[in-house]
C-alpha cells in the first residue's frame, strides 16, 4: 500500500527520538519566520493559536518545523500578524511533503484543516488510527520493497498526521472498519492487540467516532469500495478515493453526494457505537 489512502500525511524526514519527524532546512526556515513574527506582535502562542484557529501544539510544531504548515494557517497567520506578505512567501518555497504519494497531497492539506471527516475503509486500518507499529508492519511488507530511509520518511509522515485525532478536538471524525481488517493480525498477534487498544482509547474522545461493519452483512453500501469525505471550514465538500499506485479527487458535487449517501447508508448498516467497542474489546481479549 502506497501513502494515501492507507494514511501519511504530515512534513517527511527521518523520525527523532521522540517519535516526531526531524525537522527540514524549509520548514524550520518557515517556523522561524511566523516565530519572529508572532513575538513582533507580542503573542504568546497560546494566544496566538485560537487566533488562527489551530491548537498550541500544532503551533508549536509548525514554529518548530515538524509540522508542514495547512493553507489556512498560512493565510491566517499572515492576517493575524500583518507579516507584510513574508509569511505567504515562505511558505511558496516550502519543498513538497516527503513520505507522501505524489496523488494524496491535496488531500492530505485539506484533511489537516476539515471540519469533518469520514472515512470508509475495507483493505487496512486507515493511517489516523493506526499506531506506529502497525504503520511500519505495512510498509515493510510493501511491494517493490522499500528502502530503510524510505521507511523512516513515511514512518514520519505518518506519525505526524496521527496528531490530527487529538490536536484538532473540534473536528468530527467518523470512521467505519470492516470486522476482518482485525482478524487479519497484521504485524502479530501483539501488534493487533495493542492497535485495537489504541483505537478503544480514540474511541473515548467525544470527537471520534469507530463504527464495525460486522463481517457477515447481507446488505452492504460500501461494496464500490473504500472511501474518505470531508466538510471544509467554509462548508464545502470534497470526496477521495484510493486503489493501487492512484487516488481521484472527487470535486463534483454529484460524485460527492453518491458517496455521501452511501457513507449515510453505512452507518446504519455498521453496528452501534457502543456495540463496536464491545466487539474490540471482546476481539482484544481473544487476541
Amino acid at each position: 500500500m502506497t501513502d494515501g489512502a492507507g494514511g501519511t500525511g504530515g512534513t517527511g524526514g527521518t523520525t527523532g527520538a521522540d517519535g516526531e519527524p526531524e525537522p527540514s532546512d524549509g520548514l524550520k526556515a518557515f517556523g522561524e519566520v511566523v516565530k519572529v513574527f508572532r513575538k513582533r506582535a507580542r503573542l504568546t502562542q497560546e494566544e496566538f493559536a485560537p487566533r488562527v484557529r489551530y491548537s498550541v501544539p500544532t503551533v508549536a510544531s509548525i514554529e518548530q518545523g515538524r509540522r508542514f504548515p495547512p493553507p489556512a494557517f498560512v493565510d491566517r497567520a499572515e492576517e493575524v500578524l500583518d507579516a507584510f506578505g513574508v509569511i505567504k512567501a515562505a511558505a511558496k518555497h516550502l519543498s513538497r511533503q516527503r513520505g507522501l504519494a505524489k496523488w494524496f497531497h491535496h488531500w492530505a492539506q485539506l484533511e489537516a484543516d476539515a471540519a469533518i471527516l469520514y472515512t470508509y475503509e475495507c483493505r487496512l486500518i486507515p493511517g489516523l488510527l493506526q499506531t506506529e507499529a502497525y504503520a511500519r508492519a505495512v510498509f515493510v511488507d510493501q511491494l517493490p520493497p522499500l528502502g530503510d530511509e524510505q521507511i523512516e520518511a513515511r514512518m514520519a509522515a505518518r506519525v505526524a498526521r496521527m496528531a490530527l485525532l487529538t490536536e484538532r478536538p473540534n473536528t468530527a471524525y467518523s470512521f467505519i472498519l470492516e470486522e476482518h481488517l482485525f482478524l487479519r493480525r497484521t504485524g502479530g498477534v501483539e501488534v493487533s492487540r495493542k492497535l485495537i487498544h489504541h483505537i478503544l482509547l480514540l474511541a473515548q474522545l467525544r470527537n471520534v467516532e469507530v463504527q464495525i461493519m460486522p463481517l457477515v452483512q447481507e446488505n452492504h453500501a460500501g461494496l464500490h469500495g473504500p472511501m474518505q469525505l470531508l466538510e471544509t471550514p467554509e462548508h464545502k465538500w470534497f470526496g477521495y478515493g484510493e486503489g493501487q499506485e492512484s487516488g481521484h479527487f472527487h470535486t463534483d458535487p454529484a460524485v460527492v453526494s453518491t458517496l455521501q449517501m452511501r457513507y449515510a447508508r453505512m452507518r446504519s448498516q455498521a453496528l452501534s457505537l457502543e456495540d463496536s467497542m464491545s466487539l474490540l474489546e471482546r476481539m482484544r481479549g481473544a487476541a
